[in-house]
């Protein structure tokens, strides 16, 4: 018998989570019955929106239940399979959740997908070749449809799917212009990730500041924007936005913990005539073969960067996941666990 580490969610937070409200636990690895596969996770996927399923208010999806274990994206190995559509060794992409091994269904749809990393890192198809790269390619060509020569903004920029969308944007000609944390975040998105310019929000305490700092670095306004944070940050792209404006909305991390997330001047989107739409990725997987196939010949070709904060070991999860939510990591957040 396998022992399996697991980490449960086992109270539902009051304002910013803790780690309090997870618990480890071992459990030993039942054995498979048919139809059953089973994966030896290497990485976990953290992720912001995990935040929300934490919570019992309505949403898009089911809360996270209490006492099971935390639900997220995993890539791992086949270790054991009684399905015929996988053998040991396979490298698979699953919603594995936050711990070592997990017994799938393999028969239920979407469950397990089979990825190739003879050019694609296996770490890659949780992030830039995963679900937010697919966010990223979402947002921006379904929503933002941006032009040669427009400008796009992308706050949380340095982060998995902010760094994609601004190199997808570059790619098809435009201007890229980043909004992220702290000097060091906004040098890699410039002269790592190739966008034009970044602006640290640190520097920036109000709207009129941070709005000045847009006019700046977008001269010909902007026409596309993928919103990651929300709050004053939307404030001041919003009143830089050029009419019948483009903006994907995609995350709301400033209002994560229950903080009300005030719109100061919503007459822009009537005064602008500005497309506003949010959406969930997972609402859309007719589009999400073209745009794996996209970003796994761009990450192969070294055409598409991107950068990793690994934490090693399930019992490092709780603590990445609130430093995830407090902005310390720097590109994707991972737990690596073998």
């Amino acid at each position: 018998m396998t022992t399996n580490k697991q980490i449960l969610l086992v109270s539902r937070p009051q304002g910013e989570p803790t780690t309090d409200n997870f618990r480890l636990v071992e459990t030993q690895l039942p054995p498979l019955a048919d139809g059953q596969v089973l994966v030896r996770h290497h990485y976990l996927s953290l992720d912001p929106y995990m935040r929300g399923r934490m919570n019992e208010s309505k949403s898009y999806a089911e809360p996270q239940p209490l006492d099971k274990v935390m639900i997220g994206g995993t890539v791992g190995e086949v270790v054991e399979s009684r399905h015929p559509k996988y053998r040991a060794g396979d490298k698979v992409v699953g919603i594995g959740g936050w711990q070592q091994y997990a017994v799938v269904d393999a028969n239920q749809p979407g469950a397990l997908r089979t990825v190739d990393t003879t050019h694609v890192p296996v770490s890659a198809y949780l992030g830039a070749v995963g679900m937010p790269g697919v966010t990223a390619w979402y947002g921006l060509s379904k929503i933002c449809q941006p032009k040669a020569g427009e400008t796009v903004v992308v706050s949380a920029a340095s982060g998995a799917v902010g760094g994609v969308v601004g190199q997808l944007a570059k790619a098809q000609g435009c201007r890229a212009v980043g909004i992220a944390g702290g000097p060091d975040k906004c040098r890699y998105v410039v002269e790592e990730l190739g966008f034009d310019a970044c602006l640290d929000y640190k520097l920036h305490h109000d709207l009129k500041s941070l709005s000045t700092a847009l006019k700046d670095a977008c001269p010909d306004g902007i026409d596309g924007y993928f919103e990651n944070v929300g709050g004053t940050i939307l404030d001041a792209v919003m009143l830089r936005m050029n009419a019948h404006g483009r903006m994907a909305l995609c995350g709301l991390i400033s209002g994560y913990n229950g903080q009300p997330i005030p719109m100061q001047y919503p007459q822009l989107i009537l005064q602008s005539r500005l497309t506003l739409q949010g959406f969930i990725v997972s609402e859309h997987m007719e589009a999400w073969p073209a745009a794996l196939k996209e970003l796994g010949t761009m990450v192969a070709s070294g055409k598409l960067k991107y950068r990793e904060s690994i934490a090693h070991g399930i019992e490092s999860a709780p603590e990445a996941f609130l430093g995830l939510l407090k902005g310390k990591n720097f590109g994707k957040q991972l737990v690596k666990l073998i």
